[in-house]
């Protein structure tokens, strides 16, 4: 999609009132009118059509992109990342699946937010694992869920809590906490409860692999997920939905929802979502037998 002239967020807490403001200003659609002008954009390429799609939109991108407002990143970036999501969603919107925009374009948006966080920040990268990515954006919450509220470090049964419900370390959850509350030094006490005593660097104790350790899965998790996503090719964009919502995503949606967002019953999004799950797995074989074959030595 072509780059459109989007409203724009200066700094400032000013600015951003501004932005909302006129973004206000932006006509929310029917869902007649939706359906036209996504039909008018899939089938003849209508610039204009597009862009009022995407403007009326931009409110639910601000308003998704205010739930990312504490990781220290400029909302202006950070709503400008989920308008490039919403972009995204308007491209591969299909009107005929009988679902809203808004509905599709969520998932566009937050993907979009969240990936640009990961790039942000220096300590958490893509090579990740996905139970870091889910302590990444669900630590404050937890924090919140448990009281947690005091800036610092947490108790030792508060890191407990959190890393058996998000199922992490609890080495994890302290860094990661840490990582999220500013630097702070190693010596400081813990914050003890009946009798515990000591620093937090006790807590951090250096099991982790070698650096050549850590390249060479690095580089076969590079492999793999390059394979998995050249795989999933072979998928049309409602089983990608699915497949990606139900096997990939960090919170899986529920059959429930994804039979409301397509209008099909649960058992369809069960069987979409195997069907799916195969197609991707004989792609990923087939992808995996011809990459042996290519560097299997022919015989004179």
């Amino acid at each position: 999609m072509a780059q459109m002239n989007l409203p724009t967020l200066s700094s400032g807490d000013g600015g951003l009132t501004r932005y909302l403001e006129e973004i206000r200003r932006f006509p929310m659609l029917q869902p007649q009118e939706e359906y036209m002008l996504a039909k008018r954009y899939a089938e003849h390429d209508d610039r204009q059509a597009a862009h009022r799609l995407v403007t009326s939109h931009l409110r639910l991108v601000a308003k998704i992109a205010m739930g990312y407002r504490g990781y220290g990143l400029p909302i202006g970036e950070v709503i400008s990342e989920g308008n490039v999501g919403l972009m995204q969603a308007v491209k591969r919107f299909d009107p005929e699946r009988g679902f809203r925009l808004a509905t599709y374009a969520m998932w566009w948006i937050k993907a979009s937010i969240q990936e640009y966080i990961l790039r942000s920040w220096s300590l958490v990268k893509m090579g990740t694992t996905a139970n870091q990515k889910r302590l990444f954006f669900n630590l404050r919450k937890m924090k919140s869920r448990i009281q947690a509220l005091d800036e610092g470090d947490l108790k030792p049964d508060q890191v407990n809590q959190i890393a058996t419900t998000l199922g992490v370390s609890e080495a994890e959850v302290v860094s990661m906490n840490r990582r999220l509350s500013g630097d702070s030094s190693l010596n400081a006490p813990i914050r003890a409860t009946e009798g515990e005593s000591g620093e937090w660097q006790d807590w951090l104790v250096d099991d982790s692999d070698s650096q050549e350790d850590v390249l060479v899965r690095q580089d076969e998790y590079d492999q793999r997920r390059g394979m998995l996503q050249s795989a999933m090719d072979v998928l049309n964009d409602r089983e990608r939905r699915i497949f990606e919502a139900r096997r990939l995503s960090e919170d899986p949606l529920t059959l429930e929802a994804l039979s409301g967002e397509f209008d099909i019953s649960r058992e369809r999004v069960r069987q979409i979502e195997v069907r799916a799950f195969e197609k991707v797995q004989k792609a990923v074989r087939d992808k995996a037998d011809a990459a042996k074959e290519a560097l299997t030595p022919v015989s004179a």
